[in-house]
């Protein structure tokens, strides 16, 4: 009597570690107490085996789908080429032209599409139980009982109860309209075959290809002004837009020229803003520094602010953040640091010494001297406190390229000092030397400048340097607006909130 459940299609639950299986039942062992499940589900998801065997310890719960017919189950069981993951779909009865209830097997083949039946036309027929299948039922039941009373698994006898429905499985119709009406409703939600699902990736270009927005928008224009919905004070022009760094209340259009030199300047450079720089004569130049040092910007304050944006600047060339931290220790740049003898190279010791705050290792090469100026003395002096390195020979000097080469051996004054040994020897070290250079308050004239600079640092304002002297960059080194005033200059900040500017030739 076991063969006759042979073809039925139950859900047996396993508890929470092994899930719940669908299948159907494709063997009954009574003395192994075994059951077997052919094109079993396990959660919703299709195993990967034909077939799985369950032990009685094993079942939980125990809940019968569907219980085809005698045809129905031996069809169904010997089949093996029809999908039996969902009730319904592996086998179909249909009538005979001669009257009677035959088994059609229709193999699925991939080569043309099968007319797959739906729910709803199977469903809505009743079902009638065969006596031979009452029979069967009940011996099953009898015998499920048996199982639980030796294994201890329970079952439920209420399979065919709502509570235990399944979405796919077949009822028995009802009687009555409204569960009629709720029947047909659950039938067009969980009534379609799976198998009925396209295996194409659904086409979003495609789709969103068909959709004419523009089209779209002038219907809902053409809508607003035949309702009049726009009457209401709302203009019909489109509003303006802004981006994210623009300003949307201008009390006043901006000024871009808001420095005015008492002379046309020979050269005008402009930020990145957008603010105009003219440029000054070396004279106008010296005379704003002169002012301000009456005024208490002394020399020392002027070096030491000079200092302090000059090695900013070398330690955002030298890799700022990404270089200069304490996990790269063993990459410490190296900076060769070319002075001369004047105030252009106070500037440059001063910067070596913040460098070398900065955990950088500067080489500062300065000439021998009998009288050095005070400054630079000075300077000497607060820079030996340091872990910098001086010397006063060429060959002290690198032999491989450095990071960076600072220099200040030029100046506006001093021309004979073009002339000398030690100069011409460091020049050509430093052309012969890979390194990127970074000069610091250049001369004028192209004919002074024996190495070629790819950045150049002005103070205050920029001198109409030359083509050799690279990227212009301008420092704030503290003077007044009223100290440009009284030289003849109208002066408005071009640096916002950096001491450092990069200026672009016009």
């Amino acid at each position: 009597m076991a063969t006759d459940w042979l073809g039925s299609i139950v859900s047996i639950n396993c508890g929470e570690s092994l899930g719940v299986y669908q299948g159907r039942v494709s063997a009954v062992d009574q003395v192994s107490q075994t059951i077997s499940l052919t094109r079993p589900f396990h959660n919703g998801v299709k195993c990967l085996v034909p077939e799985v065997t369950f032990r009685a310890g094993d079942i939980t719960e125990l809940k019968i789908l569907e219980i085809p017919g005698p045809a129905d189950s031996r069809q169904c069981g010997d089949t093996q080429q029809l999908d039996t993951a969902i009730p319904g779909v592996g086998c179909q009865v249909g009538p005979s032209q001669n009257g009677t209830n035959k088994m059609l097997k229709k193999p699925l083949s991939s080569s043309a599409p099968q007319n797959i039946p739906r729910r709803t036309d199977m469903k809505s027929q009743d079902i009638v139980i065969s006596p031979q299948q009452q029979c069967s039922k009940s011996y099953m039941d009898r015998h499920m009982e048996t199982l639980s009373q030796s294994k201890g698994f329970r079952r439920r006898h209420n399979s065919w109860s709502s509570s235990s429905r399944h979405p796919n499985q077949v009822t028995p119709k009802k009687s009555g309209l409204k569960n009629g009406q709720m029947k047909s409703k659950d039938d067009e939600c969980f009534g379609d075959d799976i198998d009925e699902i396209p295996d194409t990736d659904f086409d979003f270009e495609g789709n969103l290809a068909l959709f004419d927005k523009a089209a779209v928008f002038e219907e809902i224009e053409t809508y607003e002004r035949r309702s009049g919905t726009r009457s209401r004070g709302t203009p019909s022009e489109k509003p303006t837009r802004y981006r994210h760094d623009e300003n949307i209340l201008e009390s006043e259009p901006i000024v871009y020229r808001r420095i005015v030199v008492p002379q046309n300047p020979n050269k005008e450079f402009c930020t990145d803003s957008g603010l105009v720089v003219p440029s000054v004569s070396y004279e106008l130049h010296k005379k704003l520094l002169a002012v301000a040092e009456k005024h208490g910007l002394t020399l020392e304050r002027r070096l030491e602010m000079t200092g302090v944006c000059a090695s900013q600047m070398a330690l955002s060339l030298l890799g700022g953040p990404n270089r200069l931290n304490p996990k790269n220790v063993h990459q410490r740049p190296t900076v060769a640091l070319l002075c001369g003898p004047h105030v252009k190279g106070a500037q440059g010791i001063s910067c070596g010494r913040h460098l070398s705050n900065h955990d950088v290792h500067v080489i500062l090469f300065l000439p021998n001297f009998v009288k050095m100026l005070e400054s630079i003395t000075n300077e000497l002096n607060l820079f030996s406190k340091t872990q910098g390195q001086q010397v006063s020979s060429v060959k002290d000097l690198p032999a491989t390229p450095v990071d960076l080469v600072i220099n200040c051996l030029d100046c506006h004054e001093n021309a004979f000092l073009r002339d000398q040994p030690w100069y011409k020897a460091v020049v050509d070290w430093a052309n012969q030397n890979r390194a990127p250079v970074l000069s610091i308050d250049p001369p004028i004239s192209e004919m002074e400048l024996g190495i070629d600079a790819k950045w150049s640092l002005a103070l205050g304002l920029p001198l109409p340097l030359g083509e050799r002297a690279g990227r212009v960059y301008l420092c704030d080194i503290g003077i007044p607006q009223r100290v440009f005033q009284e030289v003849g200059i109208n002066y408005h900040s071009p640096f916002g909130c950096k001491f450092v500017i990069p200026l672009h030739s016009t």
